[in-house]
C-alpha cells in the first residue's frame, strides 16, 4: 500500500506540471476518439458497400486539395482490431464512430446489406471485448448516391422516411450493445458547404451566378436541407422512443459544429453581432430541438425562405434529444456588417447573420494557427460555449463530440519531428483544463471529451495533407500506425492516473 502510494503521488506530481488530468473531472466523465466512416474506413468497393455523393465527389477535377480520395483512407475495415488495441492502450473509455449508410443500404433504402450489417457488429464486439464503449454516428455526410440522384437527397422531404428506416435497421441490429446514438454530424457545416458555398458534397450553390458550381440555390437550399435535417433527427428520436428505447434503454443525441463567436469590442452593435452569429451556427438547430421553433433574429432576417415549423413538426422536435454533442474547434472575433456588402455580393444563406467573422483583432490573432487556415487556438472559447448552451438551453447534458488541431503533412518534415506533437498536447492541455474549469467553477454539464483523432486520416478537402492524429499514419509504408507525443500524454493522463487510483 505505502509504495503504491508513493507511486500514485509521484504520478500526481507528473500529472500536475501537465495541468490536467483524468481527476480533474467528474466521475463517469468519459474520455473517448472520434472517427467517421468515409474518413477512416476505405474498402469503397468491398462488402456490397453501395456509392456515396462524398465517391461522387472526389471523383470531380479540383474539389480535393491533393486530388486524393478516401477509396483506401486509412483502411480501418480491415485493421479495426489493431486500432482498437491502440485505443485501450491510450486508456480511452469509448470511441465514436459512424456507420456508413450505403454500407448498410447500397440502394439507399429496401433490404439491408447482411455483408455491412456483419462489420459493425464485428466492430461493436471487438470494442466491447476491450472495454470500450461505443458511441455510434449515424450520419457523418456519405449519403447513398443513388437517394442523390433519385429525388435530390437532403432536398426533398422522402428522406425523413427514408432516414428513418435506415435508423430503425441500426438499433434493430446494434442497439442491443450501442447506447450512445448521434443522429447526425454538423448538420450546420453540411447544410452551409454542401449547399452554399459548394465546397463539398454534393456540391451545390449559386454563389456568383453559377460560376462555382452547375446548380444550386445559396439563399434557400441550406434552410430546406437543416429543416429535413431536424425532421429526419426528430422522426429518429422518436421511432426509438416508441420502438426500443424501453428494452435497450439508450441515448440519443445530435452533433452541432460551432465555433465561440467573440464580439470585437464592447460596442453593442458587435455583441448583437456575435449574438447572431451565434444563434446561426448552433441555435439554428437546438432551439428547435428545445423550444420547437427557428430563433426569431433567423425568421427575421431569412423571411419566407426558412421552412415553416408545423404545429405538429413543432411537437416532435420540442425535446427530442437526451444530450447535445458539440464538436468545437476554434473561436473567432465578430462585427456587425453594417453595410451588408457581404450580402450584396454573395445572395447566400451564410451572410444572412449580417455578421463579419475575423481571426484578427488590432492585427493580433486570436490564437496560434495550426496547419488548417481556420483554425486558430483559442482555449478559452470552450468554455465560453458550453457556459452559452448552459444558460440558454438549461444546462442540458454536453458530450465534446469532436476536439483537435491538426499539424501539416510535408515531405520537408523528418518523422521524428512529426512525432513530437508538443503543440497538439499543449492544445488538448489547455482545452480540456478550461473545459474542466466549465464543470468544476460554472457548473456545466459537460459528461464526455472525444479527441478527433486517434489516427491521421484523410481530411475531407484536404485530403491528406493535414494530420489530426495522436497516431502517425505512414502512408508510403503500408499505412503503419506510429504513436506520437500526444498519445504517450494522453496514454500518462488517462490510462496510468486511473491504474494507479485502482491500486489505493
Amino acid at each position: 500500500m505505502a509504495i503504491s502510494l508513493i507511486l500514485f503521488l509521484i504520478t500526481r506530481l507528473f500529472v500536475q506540471s501537465e495541468a490536467v488530468s483524468r481527476a480533474d473531472f467528474p466521475s463517469g466523465f468519459t474520455f473517448g476518439t472520434a472517427a467517421s466512416a468515409y474518413q477512416f474506413e476505405g474498402a469503397v468497393n468491398e462488402g456490397n458497400k453501395g456509392a456515396s455523393i462524398w465517391d461522387t465527389f472526389t471523383r470531380q477535377p479540383g474539389r480535393i486539395l491533393d486530388f486524393s480520395n478516401a477509396d483506401t483512407a486509412v483502411d480501418q475495415y480491415h485493421r479495426f482490431k489493431g486500432d482498437i488495441d491502440l485505443m485501450k492502450d491510450l486508456g480511452m473509455d469509448a470511441y465514436r464512430f459512424s456507420i456508413s449508410w450505403p454500407r448498410i443500404f447500397p440502394n439507399g433504402t429496401g433490404k439491408p446489406n447482411p455483408e455491412g450489417i456483419d462489420y459493425y457488429n464485428s466492430l461493436i464486439d471487438a470494442l466491447l471485448e476491450k472495454g470500450i464503449q461505443p458511441y455510434v454516428t449515424l450520419y457523418h455526410w456519405d449519403l447513398p448516391q443513388i437517394l442523390e440522384d433519385k429525388y435530390g437527397g437532403w432536398l426533398s422531404k422522402q428522406i425523413v422516411k427514408d432516414f428513418e428506416h435506415y435508423a430503425f435497421t441500426c438499433f434493430e441490429a446494434f442497439g442491443d450493445r450501442v447506447k450512445h446514438w448521434i443522429t447526425f454530424n454538423e448538420p450546420h457545416g453540411f447544410s452551409i458547404q454542401g449547399y452554399d458555398t459548394g465546397i463539398q458534397a454534393p456540391g451545390r450553390c449559386s454563389i456568383l451566378g453559377h460560376l462555382l458550381c452547375k446548380e444550386g440555390n445559396s439563399s434557400a437550399e441550406p434552410y430546406i436541407v437543416a429543416h429535413n435535417i431536424l425532421l429526419s433527427h426528430a422522426a429518429t428520436y422518436r421511432c426509438y422512443q416508441s420502438h426500443f428505447k424501453a428494452k435497450q434503454g439508450g441515448q440519443i443525441g445530435i452533433a452541432l459544429d460551432s465555433k465561440w463567436y467573440e464580439p470585437i469590442s464592447d460596442a453593442d452593435e458587435d455583441k448583437d453581432a456575435a449574438h447572431r452569429a451565434m444563434v446561426f451556427a448552433i441555435g439554428w438547430f437546438l432551439d428547435p430541438l428545445f423550444f420547437g421553433k427557428y430563433p426569431l433574429s433567423m425568421e427575421k432576417l431569412v423571411g419566407e425562405r426558412l421552412p415553416e415549423i408545423t404545429p405538429e413538426a413543432s411537437k416532435a422536435l420540442a425535446g427530442s434529444l437526451d444530450f447535445v454533442g458539440i464538436n468545437h474547434y476554434t473561436s473567432l472575433y465578430v462585427r456587425n456588417d453594417r453595410t451588408r456588402i457581404q450580402k450584396l455580393i454573395l445572395q447566400d444563406a451564410s451572410t444572412d447573420a449580417a455578421v463579419i467573422t475575423t481571426a484578427y483583432r488590432h492585427g493580433i490573432a486570436i490564437g496560434e494557427r495550426a496547419a488548417s487556415r481556420w483554425l486558430h487556438i483559442v482555449p478559452w472559447g470552450i468554455r465560453k460555449l458550453v457556459n452559452y448552451v448552459k444558460d440558454k438551453y438549461k444546462n442540458p447534458p454536453v458530450i465534446i463530440t469532436e476536439n483537435g488541431m491538426d499539424d501539416a503533412n510535408t515531405p520537408f518534415i523528418s518523422l521524428n519531428k512529426a512525432l513530437q506533437d508538443d503543440k497538439r498536447i499543449e492544445y488538448h492541455r489547455d482545452y480540456l483544463s478550461n473545459l474542466s474549469a466549465a464543470i468544476r467553477e460554472d457548473k456545466c454539464n459537460v459528461r464526455g471529451y472525444f479527441v478527433w483523432s486517434v489516427l491521421d486520416n484523410w481530411e475531407w478537402n484536404s485530403g491528406y495533407t493535414v494530420r489530426f492524429g495522436l497516431y502517425f499514419v505512414d502512408y508510403k509504408n503500408n499505412l503503419t500506425r506510429i504513436p506520437k507525443a500526444s498519445a504517450q500524454w494522453f496514454k500518462s493522463i488517462l490510462r496510468l492516473n486511473s491504474d494507479l487510483q485502482s491500486q489505493l
